[in-house]
């Protein structure tokens, strides 16, 4: 649990592409503790993914489940590395990233399923203790990202909806 709820972003602290992912979180008054649940609720949900779903795309140029997941860590790191450079009142212009092409460069499908489990785990609580440590002016800290202001708390629940998001699609297509 924070020390500081940081209360859930306005629509002006984020591009607007993210306000799906903001929505699907804005419930939780404390986005880490709810980072920390889900985290192992996903966990949960991969450790019992049959073998041969693993590799499954649900259809024609869509991403295999392994791709899903090395996506999902990729963009976790993306987003904490957003949080510590604009929380640490650094204010440099930060890029987007185009997540298709990091997803082939990734070759996820080569990589041991353990691993990639753990590998997410690793980084969920990374990002957990990154957002738990943040003094309470470093919340409300932006930068411009992508071409739009973009605040630390609306990455704790833009973090959270980016998982839940990706959590749907599997249950909804992949499962």
């Amino acid at each position: 649990m924070t020390a500081f709820l940081p209360g859930v972003p306005e629509p002006g602290e984020y591009h607007p592409a993210f306000v799906g992912y903001v929505e699907k979180a804005r419930r939780f008054a404390d986005p880490v503790a709810a980072l920390a649940t889900q985290g192992d609720d996903f966990l949960a949900l991969l450790r019992t993914l049959p073998a041969e779903k693993r590799l499954y795309r649900y259809a024609r140029g869509k991403w295999s489940v392994q791709q899903l997941l090395g996506h999902i860590t990729d963009a976790e790191r993306v987003f904490a590395y957003r949080a510590l450079r604009i929380g640490r009142a650094d204010q440099t212009p930060l890029p987007g990233f185009d997540e298709n092409p990091w997803a082939m460069a990734a070759e996820a499908e080569r990589c041991d399923w353990g691993e990639l489990i753990e590998e997410f785990a690793m980084v969920r609580r990374a990002t957990i203790l990154l957002l738990r440590h943040f003094p309470e002016a470093a919340w409300m800290r932006s930068a411009v990202v992508n071409g739009a202001p973009l605040s630390v708390r609306a990455l704790a629940y833009i973090l959270h909806g980016h998982v839940e998001h990706h959590i749907d699609i599997l249950r909804e297509r992949y499962l």
